[in-house]
């Protein structure tokens, strides 16, 4: 099912591009900017069995990317420089934030080279728990079960689920399954406990992905040190906030900020919401984020920008750089906004 789903919104995007409708409802839906949202960036692993592709994409495509945008004439700006421009109403020339989310190490070992190339802005929000080395890549982990079981035991429901796994095909499907089941429980910690029962019981440990995949704080200090850099907020333990009670919540967001500006002597003044969909953080997170101080947070709700977000800044949509699209004509798809007017039915701003 996911394979038909990514094929069916690449067909749309193809569909887009080359009858050239993108072009014509740029004028209308293509905003002022948009902000990119990157995580992974580093060649791809071998193997066959790799659910979170979407969350990574390879180095040339990166670098395709800028190619891109420098050639269509948007400016790519930091944070700071997007927060002036809508608030300003500068609107004169069309621009890009990049942003990546969680802090991983393939971002100083890829991705900073071809920015510094570039010469290109960008921002890295930072989950603190992971140079930490207490953070909880639960999908990973999950995924590295579902890669070692050819049947996975679990309950559901109170009732005993068996799931069989042992060709690929499957356990992409069973993988679906159970990471929106995870997703669909209304309780992170449980949520968190499931994932490293499961891990516990199937020989796969739970903290590795974290030691394996994340920079420590020298790597991110090392990485902050570019003039390119600006370091946002991303909280404490990469939680779903809309899941936790308020005071919770704002903790997560003000001591992930707290813990940063102490670590590395930046200001910290931009926030992303971890998972940032419509489930993972809403119109209370957005409040908290303002009551905070943040002059700007950011979603993963899809979407460009428009003169309007100068009223929702702290509810900000952004562009998913996918790993299952790494073609650079998507760019241009994709900033002329049709595809997320389609998806948000013509509305500019969803911040409720």
């Amino acid at each position: 099912m996911p394979n038909l789903r990514n094929a069916a919104f690449r067909a749309g995007l193809e569909a887009l591009y080359f009858s050239g409708a993108h072009h014509a409802l740029r004028p209308l839906y293509g905003g002022v900017g948009a902000i990119f949202t990157l995580h992974h960036v580093r060649p791809r692993p071998k193997g066959s069995f790799q659910p979170n592709r979407l969350l990574e994409i390879e180095p040339r495509f990166l670098e395709s990317v800028i190619v891109r945008l420098r050639r269509r004439g948007v400016d790519i700006v930091n944070q700071d420089e997007m927060h002036r421009r809508l608030v300003e109403r500068d609107y004169s020339r069309h621009f890009v934030s990049l942003t990546f989310d969680d802090g991983y190490r393939d971002n100083l070992e890829y991705a900073l080279p071809i920015l510094e190339r570039h010469q290109a802005p960008f921002t890295l929000f930072v989950a603190t728990s992971f140079p930490d080395r207490l953070g909880e890549l639960w999908w990973v982990a999950l995924e590295r079960v579902v890669a070692v079981a050819e049947r996975i035991v679990i309950e559901i429901g109170g009732e005993e689920r068996f799931f069989y796994c042992e060709r690929t095909a499957k356990k992409y499907e069973v993988y679906a399954q159970l990471y929106w089941w995870l997703r669909s429980l209304g309780d992170e910690k449980k949520m968190r406990r499931i994932v490293r029962d499961l891990c516990r019981r199937y020989g796969v440990d739970f903290a590795l992905p974290c030691r394996e995949f994340c920079m420590t704080w020298p790597e991110i200090a090392a990485m902050a040190k570019s003039p390119l850099a600006s370091i946002g907020a991303h909280t404490i333990n990469h939680v779903m906030l809309a899941k936790l009670p308020a005071g919770e919540a704002r903790e997560e967001m003000k001591r992930s900020r707290e813990v940063i500006e102490a670590a590395l002597g930046v200001r910290c003044e931009h926030l992303a919401f971890p998972v940032g969909d419509r489930g993972s953080a809403g119109p209370r997170e957005f409040q908290l984020a303002a009551e905070l101080g943040f002059k700007t947070a950011v979603t993963t709700r899809p979407g460009v920008l428009y003169p309007e977000h100068r009223e929702h800044l702290t509810a900000l949509p952004r562009v998913s750089l996918n790993g299952h699209f790494q073609a650079a004509r998507f760019v241009d798809v994709f900033l002329s906004g049709a595809p997320f007017a389609l998806w948000n039915r013509f509305r500019r701003v969803d911040a409720a």
